[in-house]
């Protein structure tokens, strides 16, 4: 699907000429070393042993078996001239913090982030390690960057959405669901970008244009999702959004199941929520690209001068089966948009 909201999109020729104009200096210092790198990476996901570590990295779909192949493509090999230090945060704030000092202790080359929270709470413990966040929202609002095309500091990466997105979302969840007269919009202000109002606004703007009420529906603990989806089970129609937010990401199996249990229409950011049985959902794919800034950095490029770069592509999927369950007839229109069909 090529259809995209406005963004400030980093040239990505210009991001071809950087590298270029590095590549004899990469010659130079070839990929081997006489000291080993040391990558360090943050995960939400438990860690409970040396199996379930390698499961993440060796796995070509997730986001550090991506950066684990595109280094090795670029001539990194983990334990030969690199070391991969991987820790969990369990999705808590104490945890986050403890996991950051650990890395910190190990004087890692860089860090890989892989949410707007995780980013944050590295660059509140260091301002000269490099950081490299694999996705983000609003980095310059959030102060992570000067800019977009040129960052400053000691951290670069890839955005994952626009503000605009939130307006997308309202159309095409009111395209699946006609009838709607109301919205509710899923998060948690502790952990979605500007606490909500970075995609609210747009929300907000066109729920007026198009006559439906819009109401947030905060979430503070994963035992508030249920309660929050049961208030728009009840006339008038009502469906949700679930906006980007790593609370919602890693709780996104409660928050699939309440809205079948309560037969809440709900459009979703990430393909996640459509693997735990999500109706619809329209995002960015997602593409791991971190391995091309980590490489640049472990070759002695500086984080700033490393331009953020925007989503290539957005793609729309949609599960008919999970529409015929709430009684849905998804309009061919909106089929022949989608990247992907589920049955």
């Amino acid at each position: 699907m090529t259809e995209r909201p406005s963004a400030l999109a980093v040239d990505r020729r210009g991001f071809i000429r950087l590298a270029g104009a590095t590549a004899a200096g990469w010659v130079a210092l070839g990929a081997t070393s006489d000291r080993m790198r040391i990558v360090g990476s943050l995960t939400a996901l438990p860690l409970d042993d040396e199996l379930t570590r390698r499961s993440l990295i060796d796995s070509a779909t997730s986001r550090l078996g991506g950066l684990v192949a595109g280094l090795r493509q670029r001539g990194w090999v983990e334990g030969v001239n690199f070391r991969l230090e991987l820790r969990s945060t369990f999705g808590t704030p104490d945890r986050l913090k403890a996991a950051i000092q650990e890395l910190l202790e190990l004087k890692p080359d860089v860090i890989l982030t892989g949410s707007t929270v995780e980013t944050v709470a590295v660059l509140a413990a260091t301002r000269t390690i490099p950081i490299v966040f694999a996705t983000a929202n609003d980095p310059v609002g959030n102060g992570f960057v000067e800019s977009l095309a040129h960052p400053g500091g000691n951290v670069t990466g890839f955005t994952n959405s626009t503000a605009e997105m939130g307006g997308k979302w309202l159309q095409l969840i009111r395209e699946a669901v006609p009838d709607l007269a109301r919205v509710g919009i899923l998060f948690n202000p502790a952990t979605t970008p500007r606490g909500g109002r970075f995609f609210l606004d747009s929300i907000e703007q066109e729920a007026a244009e198009s006559g439906v009420s819009a109401i947030p529906a905060p979430v503070n603990a994963p035992t508030d999702i249920d309660e929050a989806v049961r208030r728009f089970s009840e006339p008038p129609k009502a469906a949700m959004i679930a906006l980007v937010d790593s609370f919602l990401v890693v709780n996104r199996k409660a928050v699939v199941a309440a809205a079948a249990k309560y037969r809440v229409p709900t459009i979703y950011p990430f393909h996640y929520f459509m693997d735990a049985g999500g109706l619809m959902s329209y995002g960015p794919t997602l593409e791991v690209r971190s391995a091309d800034y980590v490489d640049l950095i472990l070759r002695g490029t500086k984080a700033g001068d490393l331009p953020v770069q925007s989503p290539r592509k957005y793609e729309l999927l949609i599960n008919r089966t999970v529409a015929r369950t709430l009684g849905l007839t998804i309009p061919f229109t909106l089929l022949a948009r989608a990247d992907e069909i589920r049955e």
